[in-house]
């Protein structure tokens, strides 16, 4: 593995049971994806992306393989290990922006970073920086009513990079907008990846949105392929 690795999946497999009946849905996915780069996850409906995911994020675990996170398996980890290498190394964005209602959208991105054990004076500077990076800084005291559904993701993505990760994880992260305002978070969500750095693997059925990323892999029959 190249030192420079973010994120790589070694022959991973992942198998449920149906009816008594094994399922193999990941049949010895690898994979690497390195700091700054931007990859594109795409195949069929049921052909095991969010799966693929789960795995990568440490939220579940594979029946075989390994997955590495800057050069460290990750596999032979405690729930504890996993739960906080998740927490300051990886940042989620899904199809639903699943903000917090009652919270502002400063403070849906100050939460995750008190979580986290950063001070609250600390956590809102970052926040208000990161909001500024979108120019949302003027809708930070909104709640996500308030918010358009553009808005809402946004400040869904700067949530998901408050704790600085390495990694960043789309699971059909623009499926729940229109065409346009799509196109406008993906500008979004790659721009933040070049400025922060980090390494994302996001899955969308959006070909033109795949198609602006630096990669695409396809998933189909359990193995991915270059796109």
């Amino acid at each position: 593995m190249s030192k420079a690795a973010t994120l790589e999946l070694r022959a991973v497999t992942r198998i449920y049971q149906q009816g008594g009946k094994p399922l193999p849905v990941l049949n010895g996915v690898s994979l690497t994806i390195s700091p700054g780069e931007i990859v594109a996850l795409v195949g069929p409906s049921g052909a095991g992306k969010s799966t693929l995911l789960h795995m990568a994020g440490l939220l579940d675990r594979p029946d075989g393989g390994q997955v590495l996170l800057a050069g460290k398996d990750c596999s032979r980890m405690g729930d504890d290990e996993r739960t906080a290498a998740r927490r300051t190394g990886i940042g989620f964005v899904y199809q639903f922006h699943q903000l917090l209602p009652e919270f502002s959208a400063a403070e849906n991105i100050i939460l995750p970073q008190m979580i986290a054990g950063v001070s609250r004076k600390e956590a809102k500077v970052r926040a208000m920086e990161l909001l500024g990076l979108v120019n949302l800084q003027p809708r930070a005291e909104h709640r996500p009513a308030r918010l358009s559904g553009g808005e809402q993701q946004r400040v869904a993505i700067l949530r998901a990079l408050a704790n600085k990760p390495k990694l960043l994880l789309g699971d059909e992260p623009t499926g729940n907008l229109d065409q346009k305002t799509a196109d406008d978070v993906t500008a979004v969500l790659i721009d933040l990846v070049r400025h922060s750095g980090l390494a994302a693997l996001i899955a969308t059925h959006n070909l033109d949105l795949a198609r602006r990323m630096d990669r695409i892999l396809v998933l189909e029959n359990g193995l991915v392929r270059q796109g």
